[in-house]
């Protein structure tokens, strides 16, 4: 089973509640995190692998034969996402909005362009006790999470429960992290801007068919619009998180809820079975 953990809005903890799942479950069975937060990856603050292999990501962009070139102009015409400028007798590329897309080599009319891949980012992948853990971490300056995110997730093992913590929001990251998922966890806060971006990632969700229950975080601030949401579209509240300092204490350390309060165990395994309810 894969089960990602997002959340509409940043903030929210997210990764406080996919870690404490993750090492909630060893015991009952056998479990992979996934990072695909992968422009700013923190889970392994958490779980504190020991990372023993790292691959390169890249994505191929174009490269121009000058001698074969007409400049005809119709590898920008075809470009969608702007890369590419032809300028009188000059092609200029622009290789961090290229999306690797190849519909420029396969269109030039004179065979002109080929391929150079350019690295984006890495995935790095390790063991965290009984854990088996990948993450993916985005080169400084670059945009294009959504490779990276497909090489993690490349990573797979379907004999495990799959845990993948997500990044906020409802952009391209975030649908190509859920996407295949059987069930998604999102992480909320009971305030205005909570329930705003809430809603839209249960929007994203239904367009997607990924069956989904809400963990309310911090509660006790804000307000009940929330919950109030929740139950009347029929979505479940699988837990409720108090505003604690304590656990406020424990994760500025790097330490996870049930490692620092262990009686909390008890409670994620409870969420485990009601996500495998919840999903059918």
């Amino acid at each position: 089973m894969i089960v990602s953990i997002a959340s509409g809005k940043g903030g929210t903890g997210k990764t406080l509640v996919a870690t404490s799942l993750a090492l909630s479950l060893p015991n009952k069975r056998p479990v992979q995190f996934l990072d695909c937060d992968v422009e700013e990856p923190d889970a392994h603050i958490f779980l504190k692998p020991l990372l023993t292999h790292k691959q390169a990501v890249s994505i191929p962009i174009p490269h121009i034969d000058e001698k074969k070139c007409t400049y005809c102009g119709k590898c920008a015409e075809v470009c969608a996402y702007n890369a590419i400028a032809v300028i009188k007798e000059k092609v200029l590329i622009f290789p961090e909005l290229c999306h690797g897309c190849g519909a420029c080599s396969y269109l030039c009319p004179e065979g002109a362009i080929s391929e150079v891949g350019r690295e984006i980012g890495v995935v790095e992948v390790g063991q965290s006790k009984e854990i088996e853990f990948i993450h993916g971490k985005l080169a400084i300056g670059e945009m294009m999470a959504p490779p990276i995110i497909r090489e993690v997730k490349k990573h797979i093992n379907q004999e495990r429960l799959v845990i993948i913590d997500v990044s906020p929001g409802t952009s391209c990251p975030v649908v190509e992290a859920v996407k295949d998922s059987d069930f998604c966890l999102l992480v909320t806060e009971p305030t205005p801007f909570g329930l705003n971006d809430l809603v839209l990632a249960i929007e994203m969700l239904h367009r997607l068919a990924i069956p989904c229950g809400v963990v309310i975080n911090r509660g006790g601030v804000g307000d009940s619009n929330v919950e109030e949401y929740c139950h009347k579209e029929g979505i479940p509240i699988l837990l409720r998180i108090p505003l604690d300092i304590e656990i406020a204490k424990l994760y500025s350390r790097g330490i996870t809820l049930v490692e620092g309060l262990p009686q909390w165990r008890e409670t994620f395994l409870r969420l485990y079975n009601d996500i495998e309810l919840n999903k059918k």
